[in-house]
C-alpha cells in the first residue's frame, strides 16, 4: 500500500488563500498518484492530527512551509502525537527547494521585475535563526538564478522588516525595488507587502506548478527504498 500524502499547510482566514492551498492538494494529487489529504497546522480545522486519525495505513505529512520553524518542528509532530499517529513519517519542510526559487523568479518577471531592480526577499520571519538560516539560503539561490543581488526582510517576525529593507536600498541609490513573495498563498501576510514601499510586488508562489513539484520530491524521497 502505498503511503497517503497528507499535506500539511498554515491555516488562512482568506477565502482566496484558502482555496490556493485547496488547488495546490489537488496539484499535488494529479502529480504523485496517490491519495492526497490536505490539514492545517494553524489557524483553521482540521489540524494534522484530526485528519491523521481517518487516515488507515501509513502516512507521508510534507509540511507545505518555506522553512523548518516552529510550526514544522513542534506544532505537525504534537498533533501527530495527539491522536497516536506515531507512526507517520515527516518529510522536511519545501524550504530553498530549487523549484521553489525558480518559481520565485518567475513570479517576480510576470510582476515587471526587470535587472537592474534591486530585489527583497519578503518571508514570514520566525525566531528560530535556522529557519532565519534557510531564507538567507533560499535569498542567495535567488540572486544567483536572477544574476543580481537579493537581500531578506520579515513580515511579522525577525528584522529587518521589509519596510527596512526597501528603505535601505532606497538609501542607497536604487531607483526600483522589487519583492520577491517568499509565502505560498495569499493572506494578510501577503497583503502587508503593499505598505512596505517597493515599485512592484511578486504574487505569492502559488499557483506556480514549481510548488507542487517540490511537495511530490519531498514525498517520493520518502518512500523511496533505502540505498546500503
Amino acid at each position: 500500500m502505498r503511503p497517503t500524502l497528507l499535506l500539511a499547510v498554515h491555516g488562512t482566514r482568506d477565502p482566496d488563500g484558502l482555496d490556493v492551498t485547496r488547488a495546490l492538494a489537488r496539484g499535488v494529487r494529479e502529480r504523485a498518484g496517490v491519495p492526497v489529504r490536505l490539514a492545517f497546522a494553524d489557524v483553521r480545522d482540521p489540524d494534522v492530527g484530526d485528519v491523521a486519525a481517518t487516515i488507515s495505513g501509513p502516512i507521508v505529512v510534507v509540511p507545505a512551509f518555506l522553512a523548518a520553524g516552529y510550526h514544522v518542528r513542534v506544532d505537525i509532530p504534537g498533533q501527530l502525537a495527539r491522536v497516536g499517529r506515531f507512526d507517520a513519517r515527516i518529510t522536511g519542510a519545501l524550504g530553498g527547494d530549487p523549484r521553489l526559487v525558480a518559481a520565485a523568479a518567475r513570479r517576480l518577471r510576470e510582476a515587471g521585475w526587470r535587472a537592474p531592480d534591486a530585489v527583497v526577499l519578503a518571508a514570514a520571519g520566525s525566531s528560530d535563526p535556522g529557519a532565519l538560516a534557510e531564507v538567507a539560503d533560499a535569498a542567495g539561490r535567488l540572486a544567483e538564478t536572477l544574476g543580481s543581488p537579493v537581500r531578506t526582510g520579515y513580515i511579522a517576525t525577525g528584522t529587518p522588516t521589509v519596510a527596512q529593507t526597501v528603505a535601505a536600498l532606497r538609501a542607497e541609490g536604487h531607483r526600483r525595488v522589487a519583492i520577491a513573495s517568499w509565502l505560498l498563498a495569499p493572506g494578510l501576510f501577503h497583503q502587508r507587502l503593499a505598505g512596505a514601499g517597493a515599485d512592484l510586488v511578486a504574487g505569492p508562489l502559488c499557483p506556480d506548478s514549481g510548488v507542487a513539484a517540490a511537495v511530490v520530491a519531498r514525498y517520493r524521497e520518502a518512500v523511496a527504498p533505502a540505498r546500503v
